[in-house]
């Protein structure tokens, strides 16, 4: 059986794009119908054959959902539960996509008092951005984060669960603060550095002569795909889960200060423990199936 019927998606971006291309081709007989606020967003929707209804207000979208995902950026979440409050169904559950989930989860209650909200993190994602952008792949293989509050259905639960396996993910269920804690360590402080190191890079221009985009080697590559994720996004995002990304930023700027003073004074044993233990994680990540062992990290040039 089908945890849902009828699927509404708002935000056709590469996360919510992605999503209804994976249900139509996973769950065909599954009704999907997107919005999204820009109406040139929706008109390209429409030409590719998104969904099979793109509605022109988010209101219309919901009317006979009974499953409504928003896919905005996180600290839009709130004013798009708001738009449909008065649209949605009784019955019909409200998930989301942010990779922040106790500021979504305080937002979506607040604007959706005594409805079922049951948020949702699937972590996958390219730098790319819009409609045309997603994939019905994405998904495959990576996990998806489940964050119910403490009173949810456990049914309700469970039938969101059921929609991130059907389109190929691994489903986990957290508390939405420990969500927020691991993400920051995972994803948020990584783009953070990599936005740092790219906009210094960037200072550096006129000194080294357009040198640093010349000979960027396969680690500032990397780390130029990080940092060209949607800005909007990830602002929110950092605003959003400010808390947890200062005291991960904390601890690192501890952790940089120790491997500096290693360098200043010529300590290579620590140097050589470092590299080794992390070295460790990059070989669990590839066993755990989150990359490919491939050189370049599998992707081609």
């Amino acid at each position: 059986m089908l945890p849902f019927s009828r699927v509404t998606i708002i935000g056709l971006g590469l996360i919510g794009s992605s999503l209804a291309r994976a249900i139509r081709e996973a769950m065909p007989t599954v009704r999907v119908t997107g919005y999204d606020a820009d109406a040139a967003v929706r008109e390209v929707a429409r030409a590719i054959d998104l969904t099979d209804d793109v509605t022109d207000t988010a209101g219309a979208s919901v009317t006979d959902a009974d499953l409504v995902v928003l896919c905005v950026p996180v600290r839009a979440m709130g004013a798009a539960a708001a738009e449909i409050a008065e649209d949605l169904p009784p019955d019909a559950i409200v998930s989301d996509v942010g990779s922040c989930k106790a500021d979504v989860l305080a937002q979506l209650s607040a604007a959706l008092p005594g409805r079922k909200v049951i948020p949702a993190h699937p972590v996958a994602g390219t730098e790319n951005s819009g409609p045309e952008a997603g994939f019905a792949s994405l998904f495959q293989g990576r996990w998806c984060i489940v964050t119910p509050p403490a009173d949810a259905d456990p049914a309700a639960v469970e039938r969101v669960a059921e929609l991130w396996r059907r389109v190929g993910a691994d489903v986990e269920t957290m508390d939405p603060a420990h969500h927020d804690l691991v993400l920051a360590v995972t994803s948020h402080l990584p783009h953070l550095i990599a936005y740092t190191i790219v906009g210094t890079a960037s200072d550096l221009e006129d000194v080294t002569q357009s040198e640093v985009i010349k000979y960027s080697a396969g680690g500032f590559r990397d780390f130029t795909r990080i940092a060209a994720s949607d800005p909007t996004m990830w602002r929110d995002v950092f605003l959003a889960n400010k808390d947890a990304v200062l005291e991960m930023l904390q601890r690192f700027s501890e952790d940089l200060s120790a491997l500096q003073r290693a360098i200043r004074w010529n300590d290579g044993d620590a140097l050589f423990n470092l590299f080794t233990r992390t070295r460790a994680i990059r070989r669990s990540i590839i066993e755990q199936g989150q990359d490919d062992p491939k050189p370049d990290f599998g992707r081609s040039h």
